[in-house]
């Protein structure tokens, strides 16, 4: 099975997120930002960074790369697509979910292990997890903050769209301690940790960053 991995100027953890999903055993493809071909993957990683460095809006030139067309498009067939960091501002911003990424409410670049519960395991990124369960990854951002407004808000919680939240403090004044969310369907996952940095022992605190990369192996399987 393929995974896709986006490079956009200022990706910087598409190399990362590739070493993950090899670990996991898949076969990592390297997928340019410029070209609107996803080369038969299953799967695609949108990775943290700052592409196009953040000018205008993080996450809001990358939404019109050619890539993203495509994307997009094959996002609402049902093809599964993770975001990570910067590529949740890049889902957000492309609609494929909704709300928003600003400013971290202290307004300072934060980088830390950070605790999180998984409260949706039913999703094509979350199904190795147990429901409630508690992983440590890696947090860094410096837009982090998700934000919507309330109506957006309640439908998340009452449609259980929140994958995942923050535990023990809000790092970033997330609203509700939103850590990430997923679309209706399931297949399209926003997250603003890093668990592609947390898939090997030597490089990670934990190697709780794993499941998200098996568990879209499974689901692609499954499908």
């Amino acid at each position: 099975m393929k995974i896709g991995v986006v490079t956009f100027p200022g990706s910087l953890d598409d190399a990362d997120a590739r070493r993950a999903a090899a670990v996991a055993g898949a076969e990592a493809v390297a997928l340019w930002h410029g070209d609107a071909d996803l080369h038969g993957v299953d799967a695609v990683v949108l990775p943290g960074g700052f592409s196009y460095g953040d000018y205008l809006r993080a996450g809001a030139i990358s939404r019109f790369a050619p890539v993203m067309e495509t994307i997009i498009k094959k996002a609402g067939e049902g093809l599964p697509v993770l975001g990570i960091c910067n590529g949740f501002q890049v889902l957000c911003e492309s609609h494929l979910l909704p709300g928003a990424l600003i400013k971290n409410h202290h307004r300072k670049f934060i980088c830390k292990d950070q605790p999180l519960r998984i409260e949706n395991n039913r999703t094509a990124w979350t199904s190795d997890y147990d429901a409630n369960h508690e992983i440590t990854i890696v947090l860094k951002n410096q837009d982090g903050s998700f934000v919507a407004d309330e109506a957006t808000l309640d439908r998340l919680e009452g449609e259980g769209r929140v994958v995942a939240r923050y535990l023990d403090e809000n790092p970033n004044g997330s609203y509700r301690d939103i850590a990430g969310i997923t679309n209706e369907r399931g297949n399209v996952v926003g997250l603003m940790p890093h668990p592609e940095h947390c898939v090997e022992t030597l490089t990670g605190p934990t190697t709780d960053g794993l499941g998200f990369f098996t568990s879209v192996l499974k689901a692609v399987v499954a499908s």
